[in-house]
């Protein structure tokens, strides 16, 4: 087997590609409280460990050398997700999220995988969930331990 080309396996930055992202940004400012800290040609959220940015779709892929996709809607084949510490914050939030007029896709419910999860579509559709893993206990920064697996 040849080197792996990545030395570490980890994420660093994910970019949503936004056709408004002053009015995605004040989405992701006003509503679920994040703080940008990117300069002003691209907002930044620092989502303790790796960065969520966003930035005009055409500018994301004229850099990635694609063609933009173009203005398909439905799902996009991307979910992000924020777990919690409890099956109650879950609930928390969507009420939260109700309260501000948030696009709740799927209700809290117990999920087939053993927790409790719903989703919500920020107002460009990109899919979040937020769940309650209890295989994945998050440590005291709000990152997810990984359990070691059995073949470990």
């Amino acid at each position: 087997m040849s080197e792996a080309a990545f030395p570490d396996q980890r994420l660093s930055v994910i970019t949503l590609g936004a056709r408004d992202r002053a009015s995605l940004t004040r989405f992701y400012e006003e509503v679920l409280g994040f703080a940008d800290f990117g300069p002003p040609v691209m907002t930044m959220f620092d989502m303790g460990g790796f960065v969520l940015g966003i930035w005009e779709v055409d500018k994301l892929a004229a850099d990635a050398g694609q063609a933009p996709r173009g203005e398909v809607p439905g799902f996009k084949g991307l979910a992000l997700a924020y777990n919690t510490r409890t099956k109650a914050e879950v609930d928390e939030i969507f009420e939260r999220l109700r309260a501000s007029g948030a696009n709740i896709t799927v209700a809290p419910h117990e999920s087939f995988w053993g927790g409790y999860s719903g989703y919500f579509a920020d107002p460009e559709g990109n899919a979040w969930e937020v769940a309650y893993n209890p295989f994945w206990p998050l440590d005291e920064n709000g990152r997810v331990v990984i359990p070691p697996g059995k073949d470990s």
